[in-house]
């Protein structure tokens, strides 16, 4: 199969349909609009586009803009159509949610981590906590800590109950790494 010198972004010539045309089983012409973004060698990138969002409306979509908008425009709908094979009810917006779940949970660990370090120095500099053994609750924290450590602990812990719940009302569900 020659290469043709072809317009329109071409770079096969006749005798190798663009990936587009040949899932759908159709001469592809010189001017054809999906062509310079589906080539015959990657036939999987228009078959999950297909799949998600249909020919015709992909057609439409590449011929309402601009040329130099339409790759970009390609790319996006080859993402979307990729996850939405993935997840079919959330598409990239469950990817999207399960990495904000993480973030949350790894924020509130670190403030948490956070706490802990204000805890343990206020607990080696404070006179009772380096002159005697204090006593400490299940979670680690003192039973009768010094007023400025319990200050600042409650307040590492208020920020850190108010994102927990600020955030996890709006997430969606179960993670979609285990796939």
């Amino acid at each position: 199969m020659k290469e043709s010198g072809g317009g329109g972004g071409r770079k096969y010539g006749a005798l190798s349909p663009c990936a587009a045309c040949k899932l759908l089983r159709r001469r592809c012409a010189q001017d054809c609009v999906f062509a310079p973004y589906f080539p015959a060698d990657e036939p999987q990138k228009f078959a999950s586009v297909h799949k998600v969002f249909g020919a015709s409306n992909v057609n439409k979509m590449l011929q309402e803009l601009p040329e130099h908008q339409r790759s970009d425009a390609v790319s996006s709908m080859v993402y979307e159509a990729n996850a939405r094979v993935r997840d079919p009810v959330y598409g990239c917006v469950g990817a999207i949610s399960s990495l904000q779940q993480q973030i949350d949970t790894l924020q509130t660990q670190l403030a948490l981590a956070q706490a802990e370090v204000v805890h343990m120095r206020m607990r080696h500099f404070s006179p009772e906590g380096a002159a005697s053994a204090v006593t400490t609750t299940a979670a680690g924290f003192p039973e009768n800590p010094s007023n400025t450590t319990k200050s600042l602990l409650f307040s590492s812990m208020d920020m850190v109950e108010h994102h927990h719940h600020h955030h996890h009302q709006t997430s969606i569900g179960g993670s979609l790494w285990s796939c």
